[in-house]
């Protein structure tokens, strides 16, 4: 019996990649799961929205549609209420990842070896670099640096060794949610995910992932000096917090 994956995919202003997205992630052959495609639309200003319609209407997916937009952890969250699969999947609408390692991201939790899996953009690489398009000449270093910074932050705080914590690509067995409640919003419910996961006990296995990180004039919205605090209260926040 096929086993189900439920694909989380926030989409807000991406007229230009969401519909490739969904295509590529609707196309994509995964032997022995069943896809449940859950796109959450948080009333988009540019026409994302009328594409998400008209592609609803193939009834390859389900749709959430929100009457504004209260950020990618609020979406996230939204879709978690409505999953119904074994798996979980979070999936951006643009098209810095490749749908393409979904294979190499499920392969651990088909096996058995693990719950929760995470897409790893320095695994592989020869140094701690992985914004190499898209964020300009000394801007893509400088975030790169700040990432390297707040993963050992959160390393020395949680006792672990990963190499890319706020990356995108989380899968886990949907009960490992049980008794935990996430509240993050924005951007930072990347780190709560993993924070909250690893304090129950769940430790992630990290793959390889490919990456091309898209500029600010592409439609990135995530923003240094908002997110950036944000995210390092979150790091903090979340080691001693509630679950």
């Amino acid at each position: 019996m096929p086993r189900r994956l439920s694909i989380l995919i926030p989409v807000y202003d991406e007229a230009a990649t969401a519909a490739i997205l969904l295509k590529k992630v609707i196309d994509l052959p995964l032997p022995d799961i069943e896809k449940e495609i859950i796109v959450i639309e948080s009333n988009s200003k540019d026409g994302s929205r009328a594409l998400v319609q008209q592609m609803e209407a193939q009834g390859l997916f389900k749709v959430i549609y929100e009457d504004r937009p209260q950020g990618k952890g609020h979406a996230v969250k939204a879709g978690l209420s409505r999953a119904t699969g074994e798996w979980v999947l979070i999936q951006d609408a643009d098209l810095e990842y490749d749908v393409a390692d979904y294979p190499a991201l499920l392969a651990p939790l088909q096996k058995g070896a693990t719950v929760f899996v995470m897409g790893s953009r320095h695994l592989g690489l020869r140094d701690w670099r992985y914004r190499r398009t898209g964020a300009g000449r000394w801007l893509g270093p400088i975030i790169d640096l700040g990432a390297w910074v707040y993963t050992q932050f959160f390393n020395l705080l949680y006792g672990t060794s990963l190499t890319d914590p706020c990356t995108m690509y989380k899968v886990f067995r949907r009960d490992c949610l049980t008794g935990i409640t996430l509240h993050s919003n924005g951007f930072e419910l990347d780190w709560e995910i993993v924070a909250k996961l690893v304090r129950k006990g769940f430790k992630p296995l990290e793959v390889p992932v490919t990456y091309r990180s898209r500029g600010f004039n592409e439609g990135k919205k995530v923003r240094i000096w908002r997110d950036g605090w944000r995210a390092l209260v979150a790091i903090f926040h979340f080691r001693f917090s509630s679950l």
